[in-house]
């Protein structure tokens, strides 16, 4: 069994933005009780100390809030004290937006998540003045809210990790953030060649305290040219080790070699396959989840995907054989 731990990485990174805008993602677990953030941003502790953490709100037993672009720290308070009074994901961004900090809320975002009961709920709010590309994505357990987005493709990855990662609800978070590590997701970080500059992943269990969290780490400052949701997953793995690709365990001994990727034109797969006699299936999912691509009756241990007919992008694919996966991942298209 897993055991609460918190700690943060930093190092030197000699890149430094002052805006303050981010991805991220919050969510609630109605089996365990867990409520949980995570979220990554091209501001990182030059800007303001803890970079992207100091939008994560979370309430153990309760929910989450985030707030995020131009961030505003009587915004957050508000929020905090809705929640503590017991307001809906809804009433919240409702009294956020009527009574903004600044008389200005069509340039902030929010997502919020909670429990009620056995019931999950969730609301956002993206303002039309935040910076493009801008959007949110909505559940019935989990918020995803970004904005300074390369595209869509970005939330919509997110979604797709979330929902197809196997594990718990610390698990699925950080495979959502992986989902988004993509150069330029964040699309000031596109010079430095990462997705952001900070990142953290916090879930809470129903009887921590809000200042003892199950999970809570933070990765607030990166080296020139590392991500920092790639150090994030080398704490979690520290932590206690996530599957991040949605795909069973038992795949883990299968080697497999995918090139190039990214990709322009096809896709070559590699694979150390059990059983060489069997039909070898390969399918391809889009960032939306749905089924773009499945090869023909194949006996073979390479296959190949032209990718030319297909827009750019992220993918997921899996490599099945008797209904069992063997391997999987992402594919970027460019």
């Amino acid at each position: 069994m897993k055991k609460i731990f918190s700690f943060s990485f930093a190092v030197i990174f000699s890149f430094s933005v002052h805006a303050q805008d981010t991805f991220s993602i919050c969510a609630v677990d109605t089996l365990t009780g867990e409520v949980g953030s995570a979220g990554a941003s091209c501001l990182d502790d030059d800007d303001i100390e803890g970079g992207v953490l100091i939008i994560s709100d979370v309430h153990p037993g309760v929910g989450v809030v985030h707030t995020q672009s131009y961030w505003r720290p009587a915004n957050q308070t508000y929020a905090q004290q809705l929640m503590t009074d017991g307001l809906s994901p809804q009433q919240i961004i409702d009294s956020l937006v009527a009574n903004d900090d600044q008389n200005n809320p069509s340039i902030r975002q929010y997502g919020v998540v909670d429990l009620s009961g056995d019931t999950a709920r969730s609301a956002a709010f993206t303002g039309e003045n935040c910076f493009d590309y801008k959007n949110h994505i909505l559940g019935p357990n989990y918020a995803i809210q970004g904005n300074i987005l390369l595209g869509q493709e970005i939330l919509d990855s997110m979604e797709y990790r979330f929902l197809h990662t196997e594990g718990e609800l610390a698990c699925k978070l950080m495979a959502a953030l992986q989902g988004a590590k993509v150069i330029g997701a964040d699309t000031r970080c596109a010079p430095a060649g990462v997705s952001s500059l900070s990142a953290f992943v916090r879930v809470a269990q129903p009887g921590d305290s809000a200042d003892s969290l199950y999970l809570d780490l933070l990765v607030p400052k990166v080296l020139e040219g590392v991500d920092p949701i790639d150090s994030l997953q080398t704490l979690v793995d520290q932590w206690g080790g996530c599957t991040t690709t949605g795909i069973p365990e038992a795949a883990d001994k299968t080697c497999l070699r995918v090139y190039p990727n990214p990709a322009a034109g096809q896709v070559h797969f590699e694979l150390d396959a059990v059983q060489l006699n069997v039909r070898t299936v390969l399918v391809v999912f889009d960032a939306r989840g749905q089924l773009v691509y499945q090869n023909s009756d194949v006996k073979s241990t390479t296959l190949s995907w032209e990718t030319s007919s297909f827009p750019r992008g992220i993918y997921f694919y899996r490599m099945q054989q008797e209904g069992n996966t063997l391997a999987g991942g992402k594919i970027i298209l460019e």
